[in-house]
């Protein structure tokens, strides 16, 4: 089955959530990696940097941690930038896991992938801001990764931008490709 084309940022709870949904978009999926979106102050800025740009949809789990996460992003983004997709509640457990998640639902990885299609295709071929195209070579081309002093310069280019100081090269690559397209990109340079 074709995957669904998603213009806008879908924000999950972990990696398995956004490796289940790899293989039913095409779209940037970022994990927020549980309650440590509370401690990463550059994934929040992230975040609100991608709010300014286009709407974003959160599908975390439908239980209680999966709402704290939601209140956490709520509190952070502007609400009117957050699209809230809920699964349902059913009961089970993941595959991988040994026994259920506390209340005893299964979360996003858990799901049926026609669930999950369903949920998102409203969203699919929207016509979003289009952005990515941005390489690995460009980066090196630019002197931003491979180089003696490509921290450094990925750090400057990061204040410039407004983005966290600290991205790894393939960090930097993610953040661009869901910021800019390529052309835009370089003309800023």
């Amino acid at each position: 089955m074709e995957k669904l084309s998603i213009p806008y940022p879908i924000v999950v709870e972990g990696r398995y959530d956004k490796a289940l949904l790899a293989g039913i978009v095409n779209g940037h999926i970022i994990p927020t990696d549980g309650f440590c979106i509370f401690k990463k102050a550059e994934k929040a800025a992230l975040l609100r940097r991608l709010a300014e740009l286009s709407p974003i949809i959160v599908l975390t789990d439908s239980d209680g941690a999966g709402q704290v996460i939601r209140n956490h992003l709520n509190a952070i983004l502007p609400k009117d930038r957050l699209i809230h997709l809920y699964t349902p509640q059913i009961k089970g457990k993941e595959r991988r896991k040994d026994a259920p998640s506390k209340e005893g639902f299964l979360g996003v990885e858990g799901q049926e992938a026609d669930t999950l299609r369903a949920l998102l295709s409203p969203f699919a071929g929207e016509s979003g801001c289009r952005r990515g195209g941005i390489t690995k070579l460009d980066l090196y081309n630019l002197g931003l990764s491979g180089r003696e002093n490509s921290a450094e310069q990925r750090r400057a280019l990061c204040k410039q931008l407004c983005l966290p100081v600290d991205l790894t090269a393939p960090a930097l690559l993610d953040a661009l490709n869901m910021l800019y397209d390529r052309e835009t990109f370089l003309n800023q340079l």
